[in-house]
C-alpha cells in the first residue's frame, strides 16, 4: 500500500459537524474519467472482498473450538469489525496516514480525529485513482483483520469484555502506529522495506498481539497434563473448510486490492501468486502431517492453505511464480512444524492463528529480501522490518493484557470455562437442545 504526500489536510470531526460536508469534485489530469470509474469500482469490490473475510474468520474459529464456546467467537467475531471500522475512523486513519502532519518524522504523526475530506474534491489524498471514501473503507477493513487474529489464539478461555478492551486499543491505537512506519510512509519506507499487503503488518501484528493473549491467559484447562499435549477436537470441520474458502476467496480483494489500482497486468499477476501459494500450502502441509503423524490431519491442511496465503501476501506483488510456489510450500511445513513447536512450549492456541500468522507472516516478509525480482529489497531491511514491529508490538500488547489482568481481569472463572462461554458470558447456547456439556 503504497504512500504519497498529502496535498490536503484533513478536517477534524468538529469542523465537519459545524460546516458539513462540501460536494465534492476529483481533482481534475491525473486520472481519466473512466479510469477513475473503474479503478474506484475495483476498490470497492475488493474491499468487500476483504470485508467477508471476517465471516471466514468467524468459521475457522468458530469450527476449530468446542461447541459450548461457540456463541462466544461468533459474537466476538461480529462486534470486532465494528469496533476496528468506528476507532479506524475515530483514531487509526489520520494515524497510519499523517501526511504532513508529523511530531516525529517518520516515525510519528497524527492528521486530526474524524475522517473528512475539503472541497478540493474526493480523490484518496495519496491516490488520485479512486475515492478518499473507497481508500477509508479498504483500509479499515485491514485494521479490523488485525484484531481478529487475536481472537483465536485466546479462544475458549477469556473474558469477553476484557478482550473487546483489548481489541478497541490494539486496533485503534497500536496497528495504525506501526503501520505509519511502512504503509504511511515512515522511516521503514524509507528504508525500502517492503510488505506489499501486511504479512507483517497485518498478521505478524496480529500474530504478536495473538502470542502476549495466550501467555499472560494461560492454555485451558486439560491441555497439557502431566508434560503431555492431550487434543482438544473442535467441533465443526465442514464450519472450517467454509471459512478457509472464505478466506482464500477474500484474499483475492486483501491482495488484488492491495495493488491500489484497476492495472490488469499488476491485478491479475498479483491473483496468480496468491493462488500458486496457497495451493502450495495446501499441499505441502498435507504431506507434512502425513509423514510426522502418520495420517494426514484435516485441520493441519486447512491452516497449511492460510499459511501459504499469509506467506505471499508480503511480496505478491515482486516475486516470480516460482518463487511463489517455494513461498507456500515452506509455509504449509511451518504451519504443522508451528503448531508442533507452540504446543511443545504449552503455549495453547486453539486455532493454530499464531503458527499461520505471526509464523508464516515473518517468514514471507523474510522471503520478499530473498525471492525479490527487484534489487532494492534486501534481507537485512526486511529482517530490520520484522525485528522492529516485534520489538514495538509484543510489549505493547503484553502490557495491555497485563493492566486489563490487574483491573478487570481476563479470564473466566474455572466453573465458567468448563461449563462454556456460551452459557456464561452470554446465557445462550448456538445449539439450543443438542449440546451436553461436560468437563472437558
Amino acid at each position: 500500500m503504497m504512500y504519497k504526500k498529502r496535498s490536503r489536510a484533513l478536517l477534524p470531526v468538529l469542523t465537519l459537524l459545524l460546516t458539513g460536508l462540501a460536494v465534492p469534485v476529483w481533482a481534475e489530469g491525473e486520472v481519466s474519467n473512466e479510469m477513475f470509474a473503474v479503478n474506484n469500482t475495483w476498490m470497492m469490490v475488493a474491499t468487500f472482498l476483504v470485508f467477508i473475510m471476517n465471516l471466514g474468520f468467524a468459521m475457522v474459529e468458530t469450527g476449530l473450538c468446542r461447541a459450548k464456546n461457540a456463541t462466544n467467537i461468533l459474537f466476538k467475531n461480529t462486534v470486532i469489525p465494528a469496533i476496528g471500522i468506528l476507532g479506524f475512523a475515530l483514531i487509526g486513519f489520520n494515524l497510519m496516514y499523517p501526511g504532513d502532519f508529523n511530531f516525529i518524522k517518520g516515525v510519528f504523526g497524527f492528521a486530526g480525529f474524524g475522517i473528512g475530506t475539503d472541497a478540493a474534491g474526493v480523490t484518496s489524498a495519496y491516490n488520485a485513482g479512486y475515492t478518499y471514501w473507497t481508500d477509508f473503507l479498504f483500509q479499515a477493513m485491514f485494521a479490523a483483520t488485525a484484531a481478529t487474529i487475536v481472537s483465536g489464539a485466546v479462544a475458549e478461555r477469556v473474558k469477553l469484555s476484557s478482550f473487546l478492551v483489548f481489541s478497541a486499543v490494539y486496533v485503534t491505537l497500536i496497528y495504525p502506529f506501526v503501520g505509519s512506519w511502512t504503509w504511511g510512509g515512515g522511516w521503514l519506507k524509507g528504508m525500502n522495506f517492503h510488505d506489499f499487503a501486511g504479512s507483517t503488518l497485518v498478521h505478524s501484528v496480529g500474530g504478536w498481539g495473538a502470542l502476549a493473549g495466550a501467555l499472560v491467559l494461560g492454555p485451558r484447562i486439560g491441555k497439557y497434563i502431566n508434560g503431555k499435549v492431550k487434543p482438544i477436537m473442535g467441533h465443526n470441520l465442514a464450519m472450517v473448510t467454509i471459512g478457509v474458502f472464505m478466506l482464500w476467496l477474500g484474499w483475492f480483494g486483501f491482495n488484488g486490492g492491495s495493488v491500489l489500482s484497476a492495472d490488469p497486468g499488476m491485478v491479475s499477476f498479483v491473483l496468480l501468486t496468491t493462488t500458486l501459494a496457497a495451493a502450495a500450502g495446501t499441499l505441502s502441509s498435507m504431506m507434512t502431517s502425513w509423514i510426522i503423524q502418520k495420517k494426514p490431519d484435516f485441520t493441519m491442511v486447512l491452516n497449511g492453505c492460510l499459511a501459504g496465503l499469509v506467506g505471499i501476501t508480503a511480496g505478491a506483488d515482486v516475486v516470480s511464480p516460482l518463487a511463489a510456489v517455494i513461498i507456500g510450500l515452506v509455509a504449509g511445513v511451518l504451519a504443522v512444524l508451528g503448531v508442533m513447536f507452540f504446543d511443545k512450549l504449552k503455549i495453547d492456541d486453539p486455532v493454530g492463528a499464531l503458527s499461520v500468522h505471526l509464523v508464516n507472516g515473518v517468514f514471507g516478509t523474510l522471503a520478499v529480501g530473498i525471492f525479490s525480482t527487484s534489487p532494492d529489497y534486501t534481507f537485512m531491511t526486511q529482517l530490520i522490518g520484522v525485528l522492529s514491529y516485534g520489538v514495538f508490538c509484543f510489549p505493547a500488547a503484553l502490557l495491555i493484557f497485563f493492566v486489563l489482568k490487574k483491573t478487570m481481569g481476563i479470564r473466566v472463572s474455572e466453573e465458567e470455562e468448563l461449563k462454556g462461554l456460551d452459557i456464561g458470558e452470554h446465557g445462550q447456547e448456538a445449539y439450543s437442545g443438542f449440546q451436553f456439556f461436560t468437563n472437558s
